[in-house]
């Protein structure tokens, strides 16, 4: 239920302009004008923000966004209302300003976001051109006024500026804009600080172009989405990452298309990619899902001087030695987060898996097994190494043909972890679920065998008095928790 301040917050933000508000007021009218979808009330806040820093996430609260909701408008809305106050800053130098903004952090959207955080990126880049253009006129006509009057040019004033720490997801449509922005070349009071790109379908040139206009001090995370290309490709960007030595993501769930060629120059280039990966010290978290890179796994990982602690390695193509590998080196105590999804374990991958796992047991929080051909028999011999994962928090075994006895056993057994949250199951072959593929490809399954099961299922979690724990089959209906949120 809203308090009776929001209540009234929300009379408040129906007016324009807005009456005159106490500072202490603002983060609560600033959090119902977003919510409402208040435009012209969120401009006029955010051009007489009161305190030297707006966190949108932070003003949010917990509070859900509607994934539905088109909030285009509102952050355009708080962008021009930054805008407007370096406007007055640029025109009047040295006067007092109605704001004191000088930080405004964007960063927070939800992954699964996705048109706000596309909406985000074009609507900054378009500010960030536009106060470029903006800046480089009004300093030429000062310029030339000054000259006038004076016969001698004199410093231009330094101005604030304020910093907007962001993430930017750029597809095409909004790589044109950006790149304008960028090509700008000039220095503007509107300083963008990116903590996470991510790229979606963009050419290799393109990626560097925008990493290079990048400030290495502030990002974070890289995420180079669905970019098919190959190891030319992809050792021309890793250079380029080097300079972002905060950097702790890397993200490439891409499919390079020449791995499977053994030839001199691309074992060249994987050693060359290898050491860039090398260069990055901070680097935690690895994603090569889709990178098909079978034999070459060490190759990637043998010039890292930290151990990893997520490792994302879906329809990857490892061998079993690869497996063996990764469980010898120094990242396997560290893992904390480690999907394997899309590998048949009954091809050798068992006991190197189990291996893997109690190397990983003392700190794994996340594993994902979907679609790995397990069936009855490999989840019994599974079972007593998930049981040493003592701080599993999520567990994922969708799209695999289990059977409801080995389910009911593992549930029963695994309540014993005290940090366990989520676990995703498959379909029951007894609902009609064979092979993984069978979940995929207009599969209906037996809703009255499936709903007794699901019956079954919740009274073991009530006999415990573990209701907390979520038990699904259905991976829509509740959110995957991000590496970082764990």
């Amino acid at each position: 239920m809203d308090s009776l301040l929001f209540l009234c917050a929300r009379c408040v933000v129906s007016q324009h302009p807005l009456p005159t508000i106490p500072a202490h007021i603002y983060p609560v009218i600033f959090q119902v004008a977003f919510l409402d979808g208040r435009p012209l009330a969120l401009r006029d806040l955010v051009a007489t923000w009161q305190f030297p820093e707006l966190h949108l996430q932070r003003l949010l609260g917990r509070r859900e966004l509607d994934l539905d909701h088109d909030y285009r408008p509102c952050i355009e809305a708080i962008i021009q209302g930054v805008m407007e106050q370096l406007q007055q800053e640029q025109e009047e130098p040295g006067s007092d300003s109605r704001c004191q903004l000088r930080v405004l952090d964007m960063t927070g959207v939800p992954d699964n976001a996705f048109r706000l955080r596309l909406s985000l990126t074009k609507v900054l880049a378009k500010a960030y051109f536009e106060m470029s253009t903006y800046q480089q006129e009004l300093q030429r006509h000062q310029r030339k006024r000054r000259k006038g009057r004076s016969g001698a040019t004199t410093a231009t004033p330094q101005l604030r500026g304020v910093d907007v720490h962001t993430d930017l997801c750029v597809k095409r449509n909004s790589y044109e804009i950006l790149h304008k922005a960028i090509q700008t070349r000039a220095a503007s009071p509107l300083r963008i600080k990116c903590r996470e790109f991510q790229a979606r379908d963009l050419s290799a040139k393109e990626i560097v172009t925008v990493l290079k206009s990048l400030d290495p001090s502030s990002l974070r995370r890289v995420d180079l989405y669905i970019n098919k290309f190959g190891l030319k490709e992809l050792s021309a960007i890793m250079p380029h990452l080097s300079r972002f030595q905060e950097l702790c993501s890397l993200r490439m769930p891409c499919y390079v298309s020449d791995l499977h060629h053994r030839t001199p120059e691309s074992a060249t280039r994987i050693r060359d990619i290898a050491a860039q990966l090398g260069m990055l010290p901070g680097l935690r978290e690895l994603n090569l899902e889709m990178l098909k890179v079978p034999g070459k796994l060490q190759q990637f990982l043998c010039e890292l001087q930290t151990p990893l602690e997520s490792l994302e390695l879906r329809y990857s193509s490892l061998d079993p030695a690869e497996l063996d590998f990764l469980s010898r080196s120094f990242h396997a105590p560290a893992l904390k987060r480690l999907d394997l999804s899309g590998h048949n374990i009954s091809r050798g991958f068992l006991e190197p898996l189990q291996l893997l796992l109690e190397k990983a047991s003392a700190s794994l929080l996340y594993l994902d097994l979907s679609e790995c051909h397990i069936d009855d028999s490999h989840l019994s011999v599974l079972l007593p190494t998930l049981l040493r994962c003592s701080r599993l928090r999520i567990l994922r075994l969708c799209y695999n043909p289990l059977s409801m006895a080995p389910l009911k056993d593992l549930l029963q057994k695994i309540l014993e972890l005290p940090n366990l949250h989520q676990i995703f199951y498959p379909i029951l072959k007894e609902c009609g679920g064979l092979e993984p593929s069978d979940f995929r490809i207009n599969f209906v399954p037996d809703e009255e065998r499936l709903a007794a099961a699901k019956a079954e299922f919740s009274q073991i979690l009530v006999n415990s008095g573990r209701t907390d724990l979520i038990w699904t089959h259905d991976r829509k209906d509740h959110k995957a928790m991000d590496y970082f949120s764990l």
